[in-house]
């Protein structure tokens, strides 16, 4: 497994592989059995599979957050082995946003609402990394996770609107036994907040808007927020925050239909 740390390092190892299908599994690093199962399927459907391991702060409002962010890159490198990942791209913040870096793309109305609202330039940071990700790797396919379904659809809009020459493909939720859908922040949580954290799963899984943020704040839960978004598929997502962790998640409602 090659580790290229450098924008022409990558570049220059990928190069003889043109020629061939190449699957990209984005990440922020923190991997889990939810990544596991991207890479999984992009070995499966590729020739040449590439990680990126990237925590981005152009995403991040708060420095505090970041600075949060769970990183393990030796765990993060043995997973990837284990998965069959043939270059992973692991750059810096200078390498991804070099001095005098000025240049964004923002995906207006997809990013002004849910998670938007929540979190301003959340999803300018979001779109701008993986365009340039794309660029950089140029994948035949780039591989994400229902689990964050307004990210998704904000990938899918890039997409669509810069016409650019790659296939979206979306994996199911990947849940723990109990429900709790995995996540990198869910390593944040105390084992009482943990057990706090599966009412937001538990809520959404009554698939009706008004049920859930009743059964939320009967619980006590602070919540963000609890909408249906007609996103490809539709889906009822909602936001919790449990002490100082932000949780979110979503059910698919396309069936329904």
């Amino acid at each position: 497994m090659k580790i290229a740390r450098t924008i022409p390092e990558v570049r220059a190892w990928l190069a003889p592989q043109r020629d061939r299908s190449l699957g990209l599994v984005p990440t922020m690093g923190a991997l889990h059995e939810g990544h596991a199962a991207l890479l999984g399927a992009a070995r499966e459907g590729c020739d040449t599979v590439v990680l990126s391991l990237f925590v981005n702060p152009a995403q991040f409002g708060e420095r505090t957050d970041l600075a949060r962010y769970p990183a393990d890159e030796a765990r993060d490198l043995e997973i990837a082995r284990a998965a069959g990942v043939d270059v992973v791209f692991a750059p810096t913040p200078e390498e991804m946003y070099p001095p005098g870096f000025q240049t964004w793309v923002d995906v207006t109305e997809l990013s002004a609402i849910l998670e938007g609202a929540a979190r301003p330039g959340h999803f300018r940071g979001v779109a701008t990394v993986v365009l340039k990700l794309l660029t950089i790797v140029r994948p035949t396919r780039v591989y994400f996770g229902q689990k964050d379904a307004q990210q998704v659809e904000v990938v899918r809009r890039l997409i669509s609107d810069l016409a650019l020459e790659v296939e979206l493909v979306v994996l199911p939720t990947v849940r723990d036994e109990d429900g709790l859908a995995l996540s990198s922040r869910n390593a944040l949580l105390s084992p009482e907040e943990r057990a706090q954290a599966l009412a937001l799963a538990s809520a959404l899984a009554l698939r009706d808007r008004e049920a859930a943020l009743s059964h939320l704040r009967g619980g006590g839960i602070d919540v963000d927020y609890v909408e249906v978004a007609d996103f490809h598929p539709r889906v009822l997502a909602g936001a919790i925050r449990i002490g100082s962790t932000r949780l979110i998640d979503n059910i698919v409602l396309e069936e329904e239909a």
